[in-house]
């Protein structure tokens, strides 16, 4: 099994120091780089001999913010998986960032190990959010009026699913229902609404627009 490939951009040495040691030590993991900066970083990157699978962005940054640059870190590496770790809980910082492209959003207070699962769930395809992140989005994503859903009761089982978090094996365990199915539901939905993408989903929902 090839190595997850990671890549940091944190302007705190301890949390740099804490994060690079940690993801050493995991053998199907590599950390291939550390930036205090999307700057630095992005100087890094014609240098690179392979490119991250994953990325660590903080927000709050020296320079540009994180949510700035994820546009410019997806322009130079689209296939790149972004994980924000911030102190940043605000609902304001979780939907900028999940609509600019990050695909996963985790409090610094996430144990290492919980990190270790996140970047292991976004790399098989899911995404992955802190539990008091995904409280928020769910409790953002209770309806607030009474007009009738866009969707179907077990479309709705599926989005809540992704607004979450949570993989599509994950949600297919807990419908009991294969993965295909999963798939297709997200399939039914993004034509139902007319996007492509999760991020425009979770911005839908935001918007409570289901």
């Amino acid at each position: 099994m090839n190595p997850i490939r990671l890549a940091i951009i944190e302007d705190e040495v301890l949390i740099q120091e804490s994060l690079k040691a940690f993801f050493d030590s995991v053998a199907h993991m590599e950390c291939l780089t550390v930036a205090a900066s999307v700057e630095d970083f992005l100087k890094q990157i014609p240098a690179m001999e392979m490119l991250p699978d994953v990325l660590l962005l903080d927000i709050n940054l020296v320079g540009m913010t994180g949510i700035e640059g994820i546009p410019l870190l997806l322009d130079e590496m689209p296939a790149v998986d972004i994980i924000m770790l911030t102190t940043f809980e605000d609902n304001d910082s979780i939907f900028k960032a999940l609509c600019a492209g990050a695909c996963s959003y985790l409090s610094k207070k996430t144990p290492l190990k919980k990190i270790q699962e996140a970047v292991e769930v976004v790399q098989d395809g899911g995404s992955y959010m802190s539990p008091s992140i995904a409280r928020k989005i769910v409790n953002h994503y209770a309806p607030k009026s009474s007009k009738q859903s866009l969707l179907s009761p077990r479309e709705n089982d599926v989005v809540k699913g992704i607004v979450a978090g949570k993989s599509y094996k994950m949600i297919a365990d807990d419908l009991f229902v294969s993965i295909n199915t999963v798939r297709t539901h997200i399939k039914n939905i993004y034509k139902t609404l007319g996007i492509n993408s999760k991020a425009e989903l979770i911005k839908k929902s935001y918007d409570n627009k289901l």
